[in-house]
């Protein structure tokens, strides 16, 4: 029988959750608007009492995690977070940077380099492309395995087993028309993923974005994927460019890591 500490342990959880998930929220709407803003276009954006955006923004305040922007302006992401952003740098960031500027360079193209975290992916590494119409996500952005390029050549590296024993926790919404969204279809795809070595996306995840991607499983365990997003109208074009340039680039990177 549950007792009642126990329901208001269960509460008191609850409830720091949506405190972090708000607090979260807060700091990704600075993000969006560098320049600041004011505690009432923070309620109004995240449709958030006034009240709740200021005790949250208060304790953001104390840790130095937004700051003043101006005696109009309201706060801005504080320096706090540049010591946090310098602790979550990859070492795999590092290896393959030269790697993505060289994929990018040759196709124009902006190339993004994403780790498998649990059942979803997260972008660590962003080179943007040269030409004015791009296709490109912000980095630590996260995404679904089944609707995107780079999260089907991450389900092409696994091991079957590990594969199953992801797909209780796998999403399978429908992002646009084209999602992949039961299980047997994204195991065929994974079955053509894994005798390319290239994942794919067209217009699965977001109409009007394709993409190719390919994994790399690290030393460490891990498994990151290399990942080209391109506008839909210069796909069709520019996909075998850049699959051959995700092979043979990608593929000196792999084998350097494995070394």
């Amino acid at each position: 029988m549950t007792t009642e500490d126990e329901l208001a342990d269960e509460s008191a959880s609850k409830g720091g959750i949506q405190v972090i998930a708000r607090a979260a929220a807060v700091l990704q709407k600075l993000r969006e608007h560098p320049a600041g803003l004011s505690l009432g276009e923070l309620a109004k954006l995240l449709k958030l009492p006034r009240s709740t955006i200021q005790r949250i923004v208060a304790a953001l305040d104390d840790e130095n995690l937004v700051i003043s922007a101006s005696p109009t302006r309201g706060v801005r992401l504080g320096p706090a977070l540049l010591a946090l952003a310098a602790a979550t740098r990859f070492e795999i960031s590092e290896v393959a940077r030269p790697t993505l500027q060289e994929i990018s360079l040759l196709s124009g193209e902006t190339v993004d380099l994403s780790l498998l975290d649990g059942n979803k992916l997260v972008f660590v590494d962003q080179v943007v492309g040269g030409h004015r119409l791009k296709a490109e996500s912000g980095i630590g952005v996260s995404f679904s395995l089944h609707s995107t390029a780079p999260g089907k050549a991450m389900l092409a590296a696994m091991s079957d087993a590990d594969m199953l024993a992801l797909r209780p926790r796998m999403s399978f919404a429908r992002m646009t028309p084209n999602t992949i969204t039961t299980w047997t279809d994204l195991v065929e795809e994974i079955a053509v993923v894994r005798e390319s070595g290239i994942g794919a996306d067209v217009e699965e995840n977001s109409m009007g974005i394709c993409a190719v991607a390919m994994a790399l499983s690290l030393p460490s365990g891990e498994i990151a994927a290399i990942s080209v997003p391109v506008p839909t109208q210069r796909f069709k074009a520019m996909r075998p460019t850049i699959e051959k340039l995700l092979l043979t680039h990608g593929g000196k990177l792999q084998a350097s890591i494995k070394r």
